[in-house]
């Protein structure tokens, strides 16, 4: 009961807060979070977070669920100016050192969605990272839902096979730590969120469409992105008859286009128990009166376990409270290039969308918005997705024809030099016209592979060691050879 009268008084602070201004953006700042797998000598996953962590010291890096997962959390920057190159310089810098740890420490790191090599024994809670809060976590959402969490998951056929189909339960939470993401962030004022986010909501389809790259879980074929349906039933809370019932799941796309960013804050009040309810002695409406910057600690906890593919984060860095929209469709890699390419063409349609005379979402409807996320996931380029004016179209079309356009519009109009905005929205138009993401590439390497002979174990284990060295020169992975 005080968790969660705590959390309605932090939602009553937020809404002031709202209403009386207190928040102030003179510019738009950018972020980018970065999950990343630890591996051994044979590219299988390592259990070693704690160690590559004291290796290298400071705060940039972070533990997550999985001991193979580390986390790097990049300092935010305004986006416009040499700000992608910047990120960019700064990406290679800390991923070089983060590698150089792993390769001390116990073998290497591989960016990428999901690790071809993960097997089930991943799954068991031994290779659960110490942070208490997992196991709480963990434990919380077994017991909301009564029964072990179970994989189902109907993949998209390789070309010329049956489609393959993974069935299975798990003990733990865990397999949610097998798929690593490429995070963006942008710190917005209050008047401009909802535009921002809806905004992004439309492009989430598109997205995966283009930077799919997780095609392989437990040895199977799967959906192009198969992060998605990963993430949904791994953290999933609902036992069958709720979801029969309708009950909404944590991790969610939403249902409706927002006027503000307390809708979706009041969403999750309204419809999600809290799973971690400790509480703290703040105030916040005490804090507001007395002319301070209420932390709303107990808010902040149930968004962080409300899953929400864009994500709405009140966070407070050096006594200045923010918000800003957390997108976390992408996964992890390629290589730099390719994320950076990624972020620029996010950043730069979001902006042309939400500048907008007449809102994209106005003409389309949000069901709509959340088909092109499954269909991004589960076909990757070869996905047809529906957009206003257009119809269905494939996903290349839709981004060389209607979509690139805008994002370099908008990455001018954020501040962003007309070079930097060729350069990284050319790797996108590159990747649309040779229709090749680190998912395609992955499914027609493994493909090849087992047409000359190889099981499924080897096929993946040899594409994975080709994946590694072709991304370890830099080049964007429409450039990449076959196997």
């Amino acid at each position: 009961m005080r968790y969660r009268d705590k959390v309605h008084r932090c939602l009553d602070a937020l809404e002031r807060m709202l209403a009386d201004g207190s928040f102030c953006f003179p510019h738009k700042h950018i972020g980018l979070e970065l999950e990343l797998n630890l591996v051994d000598s044979a590219l299988r996953p390592a259990m070693s977070n704690d160690h590559v962590l004291e290796y290298l010291g400071g705060n940039t890096f972070s533990c997550e669920l999985g001991k193979h997962n580390l986390e790097l959390n990049v300092l935010p920057r305004p986006l416009a100016g040499d700000s992608l190159g910047a990120l960019e310089r700064d990406l290679h810098g800390y991923l070089t050192s983060a590698s150089e740890a792993a390769e001390n420490i116990c073998g290497g790191m591989v960016v990428i969605g999901i690790l071809p090599t993960l097997t089930d024994e991943q799954f068991s809670t031994h290779w659960m990272s110490g942070n208490p809060r997992y196991q709480l976590l963990n434990n919380e959402i077994i017991a909301a839902r009564r029964e072990l969490p179970r994989l189902e998951i109907d993949g998209t056929a390789l070309p010329g096979r049956s489609a393959e189909r993974l069935h299975t339960h798990t003990e733990t939470i865990l397999p949610e730590s097998a798929g690593t993401a490429a995070q963006f962030h942008l710190q917005v004022g209050p008047e401009d969120f909802a535009p921002y986010w809806n905004a992004a909501q439309c492009l989430a389809g598109v997205q995966l469409a283009l930077g799919a790259n997780s095609p392989f879980l437990l040895g199977k074929a799967l959906w192009h992105e198969t992060r998605i349906p990963l993430f949904l039933q791994s953290t999933d809370t609902r036992p069958e008859e709720f979801r029969a019932q309708g009950v909404r799941p944590r991790v969610w796309f939403g249902e409706r286009w927002i006027t503000s960013i307390f809708d979706l804050f009041e969403e999750n009040v309204r419809y999600f128990p809290g799973l971690l309810t400790e509480t703290d002695p703040e105030d916040p409406l005490e804090t507001l009166e007395a002319g301070r910057v209420p932390q709303l600690t107990e808010l902040r906890t149930h968004n962080g376990t409300v899953w929400r593919w864009n994500r709405p984060v009140y966070d407070v860095v050096d006594g200045t409270p923010h918000l800003r929209i957390e997108n976390r469709v992408l996964p992890a890699g390629p290589t730099v290039l390719d994320m950076l390419a990624n972020a620029a063409f996010f950043y730069g349609a979001q902006r042309a969308l939400a500048d907008a005379e007449r809102p994209l979402w106005s003409q389309m409807s949000f069901d709509a918005a959340e088909q092109n996320l499954f269909a991004g996931a589960r076909d990757g380029i070869h996905a047809r997705l529906y957009w206003p004016g257009t119809g269905s179209v494939p996903a290349d079309e839709l981004a060389l024809r209607v979509l690139l356009p805008l994002a370099h519009e908008g990455l001018l109009a954020s501040g962003v030099p007309t070079e930097a905005a060729d350069h990284y929205l050319d790797v996108l138009e590159r990747r649309c016209v040779a229709r090749r993401t680190g998912s395609s590439w992955q499914r027609d390497a493994v493909l090849r592979l087992e047409s000359r002979g190889m099981n499924r174990e080897a096929a993946l284990e040899v594409m994975l060691a080709e994946y590694v060295d072709r991304a370890s020169d830099g080049r964007p992975v429409h450039e990449w050879d076959p196997v």
